[in-house]
């Protein structure tokens, strides 16, 4: 069987096993023998198995099995599958790229975002932070007429906006944030760096809207989402942390915790008159301002 039809089962096999929280065998099979994958043939326990090893081996996601209670198999370790991991990205990915490779005649009608290439460079920070290798970065800001060299470690690397970033430290202890994109050069060093033992990439950015944490402490922001924007926030929350707080007529309030950035002031500037901040003051101000200075360009 070819690699990529092998991937289709892994994958079918780990959304039917995740989407039934609990299963058999014998209802894998009924499952599976409805599909054209499966050209009429169930999986052998021997098969079964060896997907199982692979799961578990590609994706690092293990399929565990329930004996007490039937035979029951489950996703062993569902935080891996959470909506921010790396593990939910892939088969996300790979699900919808199943789905668009057996739908050829319907690629006219699927459009896709593009995200710029960064190939070479994520490859290369990749294989700076496995081996633990420092960093030479050749940079040049927008509102930078010229590069800068910097050597820092690599901590992490997030996607955002159709954009990739990384997460640098440099020796004093100050972290910044580089876009792949704005990267002239770049290169692996032989010096070595030790990660800090106490870092969390999720719990670094588990307080931020985007990649920028900026100086401001995280403080509880109130925001108004009028109309039908109140229900866009409920379906896709700006942060994990949102929750309702009050709700009117035509509006309901949300509470958020996180860093008063540039990036969460964009994104409330974008939603125009559908948004407004209630508190804290200072951010309103900020919020203020810009639509003024906005407006001003249309006199």
């Amino acid at each position: 069987m070819t690699t990529p039809a092998l991937f289709k089962e892994y994958i079918w096999l780990v959304n039917t096993i995740y989407q039934t929280r609990k299963i058999t065998l014998r209802e894998i099979n009924c499952r599976w023998i409805q599909t054209e994958m499966s050209g009429g043939v169930e999986f052998a326990r021997s098969t079964f198995n060896r997907h199982k090893d692979a799961i578990e081996d590609i994706f690092g996601i293990y399929i565990d099995c329930d004996r007490k209670n039937g035979y029951q198999y489950y996703i062993g370790n569902e935080d891996a599958l959470r909506e921010d991991s790396v593990q939910k990205w892939m088969l996300s990915t790979l699900s919808v790229n199943n789905l668009i490779s057996e739908s050829l005649g319907l690629q006219s009608r699927i459009l896709l975002e593009s995200i710029p290439s960064a190939d070479e460079r994520m490859e290369q920070i990749i294989t700076s932070m496995k081996k633990s290798r420092l960093l030479e970065i050749t940079y040049q800001k927008y509102s930078a007429a010229e590069c800068k060299v910097y050597v820092v470690a690599p901590y992490c690397i997030k996607l955002y906006r159709r954009r990739w970033y990384l997460l640098a430290r440099f020796n004093t202890g100050f972290f910044s944030v580089f876009s792949l994109d704005r990267i002239k050069q770049l290169s692996v060093t032989d010096e070595a760096f030790t990660l800090d033992a106490d870092f969390n990439a999720d719990q670094y950015f588990s307080e931020c809207y985007g990649v920028v944490r900026g100086d401001a402490a995280p403080e509880r922001i109130i925001i108004r989402a009028y109309g039908t924007e109140r229900n866009y926030l409920k379906d896709l929350p700006l942060h994990h942390s949102q929750r309702e707080v009050a709700m009117g007529n035509d509006y309901t309030d949300f509470e958020l915790f996180l860093h008063p950035t540039l990036d969460l002031q964009g994104q409330i500037l974008s939603r125009g008159n559908r948004l407004k901040v209630l508190s804290p003051q200072s951010l309103v101000g900020k919020i203020k301002d810009a639509l003024q200075e906005a407006a001003q360009l249309y006199l």
